[in-house]
């Protein structure tokens, strides 16, 4: 399941290219990163939950801001634009 989840938000990532915003093509760049990387330590662990995966990806974001790494506008962009797909994923994936 969290395979799929990640193959559709990779995939509304990868169609934001076409015409998103410059705001936009950042946080989705952005949020492939910690995306990928979350689905990998979850594969390690053999945990299939969505839930965790969303928990994984926002800790991860969460440790990002603290490192600095985002401006608070840059912030709430990946926030929402995570918390978009997310949603997005979960009832694509839960209609199919």
């Amino acid at each position: 399941m969290i395979t799929d989840l990640e193959q559709h938000i990779l995939d509304n990532i990868d169609k934001t290219v076409e015409h998103g915003s410059d705001d936009e093509l950042f946080a989705g760049g952005y949020l492939r990163g910690h995306l990928t990387l979350a689905v990998a330590e979850l594969d390690a662990q053999q945990v299939s939950d969505p839930q965790a995966l969303k928990v994984q990806v926002e800790h991860s974001i969460a440790e990002a801001i603290k490192a600095g790494e985002l401006s608070p506008p840059d912030q709430r962009l990946v926030n929402q634009l995570w918390d978009d797909l997310y949603h997005q994923a979960i009832e694509a994936v839960n209609t199919h």
